[in-house]
């Protein structure tokens, strides 16, 4: 049995990356019938042997000894400036676009603004789906909220999905720091998850959070091995852009970028 789930970028991933399994070309081709740009499917998942693809995961929590000094007293000075819950829906749906909206202009990849539409159509989405939970970062003084995390839940582990926090409290109040410190501590010491995991190699690379957290927070590289099937007009022009891929725009470069790793050049 095929266990990809479709993306909502528009491309089949594993649904478990620790059970995925390697998929033969027809069976890559049926999922491109029912839609999508491409499939791309991870196997051997977290192996010895280094590879050109990678999830970048935590597996084991060890406090705030496992910190450097420089690091302990950011965490601690976060914990001391902001509230890091669990939160609901109904928080999400009456908070999270202004908290969205306020960090959008922040981002280096620059998209359309969320409407509200999209935004609660994504909240139902998650809810009917299920696994998914909701972290709050909230002002202590004011109880404001300034920033969240969509978290994936499922198979035994957890995967940091979606993080957004207003950018005048990205300064010296380190909210990172302390959401970080309390989602790993709750899901890898309270939960006893297997690993948490902000997500695959990057192919935009546009954010600085997968070095920072393996710096910071002792996060690692699961290594594994990668399949790529595209559909076969788009296989045409990857392979005729692919030499030039430095001087593409941002969206035709992340693919060109998948392509390089699925060859290990890069």
């Amino acid at each position: 049995m095929i266990m990809l789930k479709m993306t909502e970028e528009g491309y089949w991933v594993p649904s478990n990356i620790v059970s995925s399994i390697p998929l033969e070309s027809q069976e890559m081709r049926k999922l491109l019938r029912k839609g999508g740009w491409f499939v791309r499917n991870t196997y051997n998942f977290d192996k010895l042997e280094p590879s050109s693809f990678w999830y970048v995961i935590k597996d084991s929590f060890g406090g705030l000894e496992e910190l450097s000094s420089k690091k302990r007293n950011q965490v601690k000075k976060s914990l001391r400036t902001y509230d890091f819950l669990l939160i609901n829906s109904e928080i999400m749906l009456k908070n999270g676009l202004d908290v969205e909206n306020r960090a959008h202009a922040h981002y280096a990849v620059k998209a359309s603004q969320m409407t509200e539409d999209e935004f609660v159509s994504r909240l139902n989405r998650e809810q009917r789906e299920g696994g998914y939970e909701y972290w709050g970062i909230f002002k202590k003084d004011t109880q404001e909220l300034v920033g969240f995390s969509i978290n994936k839940v499922k198979y035994g582990y957890c995967f940091y999905e979606y993080i957004r926090i207003v950018p005048e409290c990205l300064g010296n109040t380190y909210p990172y720091y302390g959401l970080f410190y309390s989602m790993n501590q709750y899901y890898l010491e309270q939960n006893n998850l297997k690993f948490v995991s902000d997500g695959s190699r990057s192919i935009t690379e546009h954010s600085n959070i997968q070095p920072f957290l393996i710096d910071t927070f002792k996060f690692r590289k699961a290594y594994c091995d990668l399949q790529v099937k595209y559909k076969w007009w788009l296989s045409f022009w990857v392979y005729i852009l692919f030499p030039f891929r430095k001087y593409m725009p941002m969206k035709v470069k992340a693919v060109l970028n998948l392509e390089a790793m699925k060859r290990g050049v890069v």
